[in-house]
């Protein structure tokens, strides 16, 4: 019995490199295709998304990839500097959910009636409509692009409050955070010295996660109509236009802006996941 344990210890310790090696690469794969789909949308000129009547309505070709709309517009040009919007738009807004769930998470070192409000506003939070919330949060703050942000902000950070309350209220009962109380370091040299470290593996991943959250949500507002104005290439504002259109037979409208937010979103997801088997141990160990 010993002998096969000392034989199978080594296998499961290449396994597991092997599974972080593949969490790399698939990482590495991820970035480079979100700096060509993002990055692309920087080089591209505005003027591109000038009207031509004369070529309104094409169905894709080798020179118009996603065809044109009513306008001659490029739809592949439109759906670049969509994606390009989208990206910022959600970056900005899940940025400030982390910064928003790490600040309410950290109030629970103070007292237990600090972490009992956090914890009812976190479940006061999960408890709304998310679509709603999104919708009634734009509509207060006058929409447009800072209503989006905020409206967005303020109904993604509930659930990675949630995960970073669990991990501190762990580390929070461990013998160095008391032996640091002993000596008369504050909560906020703790949180500092102590907690905040153990926290970046998960606000890295929460945020990368959150990512394509974001993007869909605010894709969705501005569809309805309570997010981003006509005026901006928003992949929402683009769907939104491409429905009067479809009975048509002008499918292209829909189709391959859809078809690029989701590969934006997946290639998200597919990172925040490889990045969590690397940088979580325990994830790490498993098929």
């Amino acid at each position: 019995m010993t002998e096969l344990i000392v034989r199978y210890l080594p296998l499961k310790r290449f396994r597991q490199r092997n599974r972080r090696k593949q969490a790399l690469v698939m990482s590495a794969i991820a970035v480079v295709l979100l700096l060509i789909l993002i990055g692309s949308g920087f080089f591209i000129s505005a003027d591109r998304l000038t009207v031509n009547f004369d070529v309104a309505n094409s169905a894709p070709s080798l020179k118009y990839p996603f065809g044109t709309d009513w306008l001659g517009r490029n739809m592949f040009v439109r759906t670049i500097k969509g994606l390009a919007l989208s990206f910022w738009v959600g970056l900005l807004a899940a940025f400030i959910s982390v910064v928003i769930a790490l600040i309410l998470s950290l109030l629970l070192l103070l007292n237990k009636t600090m972490d009992t409000l956090v914890t009812g506003l976190i479940d006061l939070f999960l408890g709304l409509p998310h679509i709603i919330a999104l919708i009634l949060i734009s509509f207060m703050f006058g929409g447009g692009l800072n209503g989006v942000i905020i409206a967005v902000a303020l109904t993604h950070w509930p659930l990675l409050a949630r995960l970073l309350r669990a991990e501190i209220m762990q580390i929070k009962n461990t013998e160095y955070i008391t032996v640091s109380r002993n000596m008369g370091k504050s909560w906020t040299w703790i949180a500092r010295h102590h907690v905040l470290p153990h926290l970046v593996p998960q606000l890295a991943i929460g945020f990368i996660l959150m990512f394509p959250h974001a993007i869909l949500h605010e894709a969705s507002i501005t569809f309805l109509g309570f997010g981003l104005s006509s005026e901006q290439p928003a992949i929402g504002i683009i769907l939104s236009e491409a429905m009067g259109y479809l009975s048509s037979g002008m499918w292209w409208l829909a189709v391959f802006p859809g078809l690029m937010l989701l590969l934006m979103v997946a290639v998200f997801d597919s990172l925040g996941r490889n990045l969590r088997k690397v940088l979580d141990p325990f994830k790490g160990q498993q098929s």
